[in-house]
């Protein structure tokens, strides 16, 4: 019985230790949004602050949630909610991720077109096949895997709004942006997924569509962030979990991040570095109650690292 207990001890010991190895290191999912983009660099310099390495895999959302239940991915900021539920119901329901919170809130997902189309009479989803010919029967979405295109393409597919002659058509947001600015720039139609926070709402003049609700959300794709996790991560590294749980962020801080990075061409760490040196306020909120990796007051430890980074990473 003695060499049992023995046993027992040190197999929890070294289950511990494995734990706290993995804790090491967070690894983070960004799905190559640019607001994703940004709190993603924002949570990753203030966990190096702590002594703590990171790692960020650009991954499509459908991979982003099984390396999750894999357990190769730590932690994902980007669960645009509610029209991610069909990518994280099922591993929800299995356990395998788990939601901790919203870390954003009065964000917007749906449709838009140019002001000049809206005012031409294209006001909601139900005007868009009146206008085929004009907008090439096209939509413009974002990377491929994206749960707004697929939104998109079940409205094609359901003929939802007549639109089964339409097509969607992917790129990635960088390659929708692009688009969408050169057709403003040439008066034509287009209509795309818009959202907020996003420096595409300051860029150009445009309207959000109405009457998307039962595929994208009420209030114009009304959506919240949600914070997502591994199975177990808080429990199993409760420091950093206390970060992450602690971790809200703002559309005018979001906005703020992306035009750095979008129009000033900065990189993204850089890009958080800065707005983290002038805005250590939000660091008294959002270190509460967390450590350095070995123990030490946080908040002192993380503008000490943030001062002493060379802007060329």
């Amino acid at each position: 019985m003695k060499y049992k207990a023995i046993s027992l001890i040190s197999t929890a010991l070294l289950s511990m230790n494995a734990y706290a190895d993995n804790c090491e290191k967070v690894t983070f999912a960004d799905v190559g949004w640019t607001d994703i983009t940004s709190t993603t660099a924002v949570a990753s310099e203030i966990i190096k602050g702590l002594g703590y390495k990171t790692d960020t895999e650009l991954l499509s959302v459908p991979v982003t949630y099984s390396s999750m239940a894999s357990g190769d991915i730590d932690v994902f900021l980007g669960n645009w909610m509610p029209t991610m539920e069909g990518d994280i119901a099922k591993y929800r329901e299995a356990g395998t991720v788990e939601i901790v919170q919203p870390n954003l809130t009065g964000a917007k997902y749906t449709l838009a077109v140019p002001k000049y189309v809206y005012d031409a009479g294209v006001h909601s989803f139900a005007d868009l096949a009146k206008y085929a010919d004009k907008f090439k029967e096209r939509i413009y979405g974002i990377e491929p895997g994206n749960d707004g295109n697929r939104l998109i393409q079940s409205m094609i597919d359901k003929n939802a709004f007549n639109l089964k002659d339409f097509n969607l058509v992917e790129s990635s947001e960088a390659g929708m942006v692009s688009q969408v600015s050169r057709a403003i720039r040439r008066h034509q139609w287009i209509a795309y997924l818009g959202w907020a926070p996003h420096p595409m709402n300051s860029k150009f003049d445009m309207k959000y569509l109405s009457g998307g609700d039962d595929y994208f959300g009420p209030n114009y794709g009304g959506a919240k962030v949600m914070t997502n996790v591994r199975k177990d991560y808080l429990q199993q590294c409760p420091n950093v979990g206390e970060l992450i749980t602690n971790l809200k962020f703002d559309l005018n801080m979001e906005n703020h991040m992306m035009s750095r990075i979008l129009n000033d061409n900065q990189k993204p760490a850089i890009a958080a570095r800065a707005w983290l040196k002038s805005h250590e306020e939000y660091l008294d909120k959002w270190l509460k109650n967390v450590k350095t990796i070995d123990g030490k007051p946080a908040k002192a430890a993380v503008i000490s690292y943030l001062n002493s980074s060379k802007d060329n990473a």
